[in-house]
């Protein structure tokens, strides 16, 4: 995902952003509309917890017969696994590589790319989100 406030700008100007508004950013990543959306409508409520990881795992994947929209709910369940993170995980943050991806960044300066994983999830269905919060949470 390419942030488009950030412009054409380099990894600079994204380490910027976050210095300046790292709660702005987090709330701009965490706002997810399609999958809250989506999730929604199945009766399921996205409260930026590991349990509800859980739910989004459970869903039948009813998107996948979708093409046009599978790449923006899987790019928004990216964000919405690293928002969990950033939330729950002590030392987690929000980061951007040069290209404008975010990732979460974490205590020990390991990245996720939070993103892929969240379309993959979407495609394939696996790995489930809540076994990559468990990876990560323990890392």
């Amino acid at each position: 995902m390419n942030i488009p406030f950030l412009g054409n700008r380099r990894k600079k100007a994204g380490h910027a952003v976050l210095a300046a508004d790292p709660e702005g950013v987090a709330e701009l990543l965490s706002e997810c509309e399609l999958l809250r959306s989506q999730a929604g409508r199945a009766g399921v409520r996205l409260d930026d917890t590991v349990a509800s990881l859980e739910a989004l795992d459970q869903l039948l994947p009813r998107w996948r017969d979708d093409e046009e929209s599978l790449p923006w709910l899987g790019n928004d369940a990216g964000l919405y696994l690293g928002t969990v993170i950033v939330r729950t995980v002590p030392g987690a943050a929000w980061d951007f590589w040069p290209d404008g991806q975010p990732v979460v960044r974490l205590l020990s300066g390991r990245e996720f790319d939070v993103v892929t994983a969240g379309q993959e999830w979407a495609v394939n269905g696996v790995p489930e989100l809540s076994q990559l919060y468990g990876e990560v949470a323990e890392a």
